[in-house]
């Protein structure tokens, strides 16, 4: 890296006393608090500089804990929060009020855990995201596959001022090749559109193989599909814990980011990062 330190452009804190996070019971090893200072601990063994918070419950409560956490601790570069996005007045009074917070950076919903296929293509959704949009804010789709990777292409095509992140490469089927197949077609359309990023991070994908080799496939895919000038890596802390923790999930990354020119590697470990949840900064 040259310049500015590495970013992790997807870390997650939590404490259970702030919020319900609900989808833990399902996880019981991560069903604990995550602290801002065990996430800086991996941080500094790593050698990453700074990282993105992002949410993981759809709460007020939540937010306003990695926005509090984030105004404390000078290694977060940013927060990516929640707002109500299928009631645009209610996502509208929450957004100004964010927006308040000087590392606000962006926002997300838990798409793949709403029972609503088409809550992409909902009005008042779009009418929210169009908000976002006028603010110059991202929005971050986690999980698209299989339910919601087409559904964010034409997200992007409908709203082409909004910045849509395509976290963990929309969730590739990994060891299935005819879903392989859609994924792959899916995740074409997204990169055809301008206004799209994607994030290299949670690719531990149950029942596959959590290797350089294994992952090669995906990544030369990203690689090709959106260029390391719309590609950042995320570490997906603490969600990797049970399959290993941080640090071997970024030793993999890094071995195939590793393979990329210096000034490559820069805006996949950085530069990438910086501009889409930064870009008035420097």
């Amino acid at each position: 890296m040259t310049g500015f330190g590495i970013v992790d452009s997807h870390l997650h804190l939590w404490s259970l006393g702030r919020s319900r996070y609900g989808w833990l019971d399902s996880v019981p090893a991560l069903k604990r608090d995550f602290t801002a200072a065990a996430a800086r601990a991996e941080l500094d063994a790593a050698g990453v500089a700074e990282a993105v918070l992002v949410q993981a419950d759809d709460t007020v409560e939540d937010t306003e804990f990695l926005l509090e956490t984030a105004a404390a601790e000078p290694w977060v570069l940013g927060v990516v929060g929640w707002i109500q996005l299928d009631q645009p007045a209610r996502a509208g009074a929450q957004l100004e009020r964010w927006q308040q917070a000087e590392k606000f950076c962006g926002v997300r919903h838990l798409v793949h855990d709403d029972p609503r296929d088409d809550f992409l293509a909902l009005g008042p959704v779009r009418e929210s995201l169009r908000l976002l949009a006028d603010a110059r804010l991202p929005f971050d789709v986690p999980d698209a596959f299989p339910r919601h990777l087409g559904a964010a292409a034409d997200l992007a095509g409908a709203l082409p001022g909004l910045t849509v992140v395509i976290d963990h490469l929309g969730k590739p089927p990994l060891g299935q090749p005819e879903a392989m197949g859609r994924w792959r077609r899916e995740l074409r359309a997204c990169a055809a559109r301008p206004n799209t990023v994607a994030k290299l991070s949670g690719l531990r994908i149950p029942g596959s193989e959590y290797t350089a080799a294994a992952l090669e496939p995906v990544f030369n895919d990203a690689l090709e599909l959106f260029g390391p000038g719309r590609l950042m890596f995320g570490g997906d802390w603490p969600v990797s814990v049970p399959g290993g923790g941080y640090q071997p999930t970024w030793l993999t990354l890094q071995e195939l980011i590793g393979t990329l020119s210096p000034a490559e590697q820069d805006a996949v470990l950085g530069a990438t990062a910086r501009r889409v949840y930064t870009p008035d900064a420097g």
